[in-house]
C-alpha cells in the first residue's frame, strides 16, 4: 500500500518546573534556597530515512509527542532532559503547517536532519531568585509548555526523470526494460496503480533514477482518474520521458495524444510544464507507415522537443536515450519547489484578542482577574506557601492590578478571584 499523504499531531516536551526548596539537616533547620532547575522538554525532530518508502506508518498513528523534562528537586538537583523524538520518513516528504498549508520542512536528502519543534525550557530553581531583599525566594520558574501543531505530510518521489503519457503506451514495460524495477503490465487505464521507481545503472558510478507515473487521461490535474494524486510525484523531476504510440494499432492519435498530455501537465503546475521534456516515439516496430512517424516528428521538432524513436519490445534505440539521458541530467539542479517557512511565525497566539487585563464580575458578585499579565505571571513562575502567593501579588500590583480593579468599580471588601486563588480586596 502506497500512503502519500497524511495528517499528524507532533508536540514538543514540556519543561520541567524549578524547585522551591530551601537546605536542610540535622544541624541546619533554617538553610537557604537550594532549589534545582528543572529540564528542558524533548526536541520534535525529522530524518529522512531511506529505509522508509511510505507514509503508511502514520496512518494509524496520529499523535507523536516528545518526552518532557523533569521537575528540578532540593539540594540544587537539576530536572533531567526530556528525551527527543525522532520521527523517520521518507525521502522527499514535505511537512506543512495543516491550517496555512505553509511548507516547514523539506527532508529531501538521505539521512537529512531538521527539528521542528524544540521543547519547553524548564523552569529556573529558587536558588536563581535570591538577591540581597529577597533571601529566601519562595518562588521558582514554571516549565514553558512544548509546542504543538497539527501538520501534513506530502511523499513527492524524487526521481531524475518522470515518465508520462496515457496508458498502455508502453511506460511500464520501458522501466521494466532499463531498470530493476517491477511494474505491473496490461492494457487497461491506471494500470500503474502507485508510483514505481526504478534505478537505472549504465556503469559503475553512472546512474539515474526513473519514476513510473500512472497514465493520465483528460481531466487528471481535477483529480479525474486520480490523476492529481500522482502528478504532485513528478514535481520533484528534473527531466521528463513523454512516451507516445506511434503505431496507431489501437486507435490513438500521436499528436492529439501528446498535447492532451501536456495540457494536463500545464493545468497543474507551471513548473511542470516548463520542464525538460524528451519525447519517445514507441512501438516503432508495429507502425505499419513511415510516414506517419515522419509527420510526428516534424511537429514535435517544431515544437522545440527532442524525439527519439524506439521499440521496447526489441529494445531498439533504449541505450542512446539512457546515456542521452545521464548526460543532461547532471546540467540540471534540482531546484526547491518552495521555500521553508520559518517555523516561529507559524505558530499563532491561542487566543490573539484577549486584552492585557479582563476583570468581570460573576452572578455571585466576585470579580473575575484575567487576561495576558495574569497568564504570562502563571506561565512563568511557581508560587509556594504564603511568601509565595505574596510575591504572585506583589508582582501583579506592579503590573497595575490594583489601578485595573478601581476602574472595574471594585470597592474595600470585595472579593477578587485570580486563577484558583481568592481574596478579600482591602483599600
Amino acid at each position: 500500500m502506497f500512503i502519500d499523504e497524511v495528517v499528524i499531531t507532533v508536540k514538543a516536551g514540556n519543561g520541567g518546573d524549578g524547585a522551591a526548596t530551601f537546605y536542610r539537616d540535622k544541624n541546619t533547620q533554617f538553610g537557604g534556597p537550594d532549589g534545582g532547575n528543572g529540564g528542558n522538554g524533548g526536541n520534535v525532530i525529522f530524518v529522512a530515512d531511506n529505509n522508509i518508502n511510505t507514509l503508511l506508518d502514520f496512518k494509524f498513528k496520529k499523535v507523536f509527542q516528545a518526552q518532557n523534562g523533569e521537575n528540578g528537586a532540593k539540594k540544587r538537583m537539576f530536572g533531567k532532559t526530556g528525551e527527543d523524538l525522532i520521527i523517520k520518513v521518507p525521502v522527499g516528504t514535505m511537512i506543512r503547517d495543516y491550517e496555512t498549508d505553509k511548507l516547514i520542512l523539506d527532508l529531501d536528502t538521505v539521512g537529512e536532519e531538521k527539528t521542528l519543534l524544540r521543547g519547553g525550557r524548564g523552569g529556573l530553581g529558587n536558588e536563581v531568585f535570591k538577591n540581597s531583599i529577597r533571601r529566601t525566594p519562595k518562588l521558582a520558574g514554571k516549565g514553558k509548555l512544548g509546542k504543538e501543531i497539527k501538520v501534513k505530510m506530502e511523499l513527492k518521489l524524487l526521481a531524475d526523470v518522470a515518465l508520462v503519457g496515457y496508458p498502455s503506451v508502453g511506460k511500464s514495460s520501458f522501466i521494466n526494460k532499463v531498470s530493476a524495477a517491477k511494474s505491473k503490465v496490461a492494457n487497461y487505464h491506471f494500470t500503474t496503480l502507485t508510483p514505481k521507481l526504478g534505478m537505472v545503472k549504465l556503469d559503475e558510478g553512472k546512474s539515474f533514477v526513473i519514476a513510473d507515473i500512472p497514465g493520465l487521461i483528460e481531466g487528471a490535474h481535477e483529480g479525474v482518474g486520480l490523476g492529481d494524486k500522482f502528478l504532485k510525484h513528478i514535481e520533484r523531476c528534473k527531466m521528463i520521458y513523454h512516451i507516445v504510440d506511434v503505431s496507431g494499432l489501437e486507435g490513438r492519435e500521436p499528436i492529439e495524444d501528446f498535447e492532451k498530455i501536456n495540457n494536463e501537465l500545464a493545468k497543474f503546475s507551471e513548473k511542470l510544464a516548463n520542464k525538460k521534456q524528451i519525447v519517445l516515439a514507441n512501438k516503432m516496430d508495429l507502425l505499419y507507415d513511415q510516414e506517419n512517424y515522419e509527420k510526428f516528428k516534424k511537429y514535435i521538432q517544431d515544437k522545440g522537443f527532442e524525439i527519439y524513436p524506439i521499440s521496447v519490445l526489441f529494445n531498439d534505440g533504449l541505450k542512446e536515450i539512457l546515456w542521452k539521458t545521464l548526460e543532461e541530467l547532471n546540467g540540471i539542479e534540482r531546484e526547491p519547489l518552495e521555500i521553508e517557512e520559518n517555523i516561529n511565525s507559524v505558530f499563532r497566539l491561542h487566543n490573539p484578542n484577549l486584552p492585557d487585563w479582563l476583570i468581570e464580575q460573576d452572578e455571585e458578585g466576585v470579580f473575575n482577574v484575567k487576561g495576558k499579565i495574569v497568564e504570562n505571571v502563571l506561565n512563568t513562575y511557581v508560587f509556594s506557601g504564603d511568601e509565595g502567593l505574596d510575591s504572585f501579588m506583589y508582582m501583579l500590583r506592579k503590573l497595575g492590578l490594583e489601578e485595573e480593579l478601581y476602574k472595574a468599580g471594585v470597592e474595600d471588601g470585595d472579593v477578587i478571584r485570580i486563577d484558583d486563588i481568592e481574596f478579600e480586596f482591602v483599600e
